[in-house]
């Protein structure tokens, strides 16, 4: 746990240096200042403009030619989103007291291909464990089935101790983090430690040194242990489940297995959001919310766009073997374990 305690006390110190480093100006609490504070905000702390693609000046000229002395406030939200937008990151939210703006395409352009009414009740006949943000049990063919929600439900040693006992006996075990929008990066070590019998690189963290797009540190590597002494840890075949909602925290999760030994990632393509967030706040008080720090797999990668399928592994579901009572992806897994 001490790694994810050290990057956000990392992320902090920076972003506090950062700010004292160099003169802020200050802005007027009127439409133009509003957007110039925000659009300043994002040039001089966002992480991910060369994996965006994203010419920024540009993208300031388009909107600012938007922004009146006379609009309302309702009206210069709609245009800083708007702008926002242009970043395609689902960790970019602007929040005023009436609205909070998203990007939502980064998922929304995708098919939904995840129903866990359908797993419940196709595969369980509803008799399934429920523990710690789990739910669990034992498919046919003696295959182990985790599906775990939300990275944000934090996950009890005592309570993965009972479920990994419980499966202990299956040949092989699908973890699905379908539509799992992420959470806390301490329940991804807690989880992650007990499929590592070592301390295990598991990815890097680069953060900005200055207000240049271009101003990043060299990455600090990050480290996990195995689960301690006494606890449950799996050393038989997985698969891990993914579609386009899986994100952030998820999306990391999905990184670190893909590299470990005996584990294949298998549906579509994750949805990516590996950087860690940070908020500010521009003049009339409406917060931010970007990426400030670049997380990258073991390999030096940044997973941004989202983590690919192991190779041999992709499958979407199949809308007529869902109303048949089959969900494809769920299927390809067992099949994989099966194998």
């Amino acid at each position: 746990m001490r790694n994810i305690f050290f990057i956000t006390s990392l992320i902090s110190a920076i972003f506090m240096g950062l700010t004292s480093c160099h003169k802020i100006e200050e802005r007027a609490d009127d439409p133009r200042g509003n957007f110039e504070a925000l659009w300043s905000i994002l040039d001089e702390h966002y992480c991910f403009f060369k994996e965006k693609g994203v010419d920024w000046d540009q993208v300031h000229d388009k909107y600012a030619r938007r922004i009146g002395s006379e609009m309302t406030r309702e009206e210069l939200f709609i245009v800083c989103a708007d702008m926002l937008d242009e970043l395609r990151d689902g960790h970019v939210n602007l929040s005023a007291p009436f609205n909070t703006s998203y990007y939502r395409k980064w998922w929304s352009d995708y098919p939904q291909n995840f129903n866990k009414r359908l797993i419940e009740e196709s595969y369980f006949n509803f008799n399934y464990r429920q523990s710690s943000g789990m739910m669990y049990g034992l498919l046919e063919n003696n295959i182990g089935y985790i599906y775990y929600e939300n990275f944000s439900a934090t996950v009890g040693e005592g309570n993965l101790d009972y479920a990994l006992n419980f499966l202990a006996a299956a040949r092989g075990l699908i973890i699905d983090i379908r539509d799992n929008g992420g959470g806390s990066l301490t329940n991804v070590e807690t989880l992650v430690a007990r499929f590592i019998d070592r301390p295990t690189l598991v990815g890097y963290i680069s953060h900005k040194t200055g207000p240049g797009h271009d101003d990043f540190s060299e990455p600090y590597a990050i480290t996990y242990n195995p689960a301690g002494p006494g606890r449950v840890r799996w050393a038989k075949p997985v698969v891990v489940l993914t579609n386009r909602s899986t994100f952030s925290a998820a999306n990391n999760f999905a990184s670190v297995m893909k590299l470990l030994p005996g584990v294949r990632i298998a549906g579509a393509t994750t949805g990516g959001g590996s950087g860690m967030p940070y908020s500010s706040e521009i003049p009339c008080g409406w917060s931010v919310r970007f990426s400030a720090c670049s997380m990258l797999d073991a390999n030096g990668v940044s997973t941004e766009g989202g983590v690919t399928p192991t190779e041999g592994c992709a499958v979407d579901m199949d809308p007529q073997d869902a109303l048949n009572g089959k969900d494809t992806m769920l299927e390809k897994a067992m099949e994989l374990l099966n194998n």
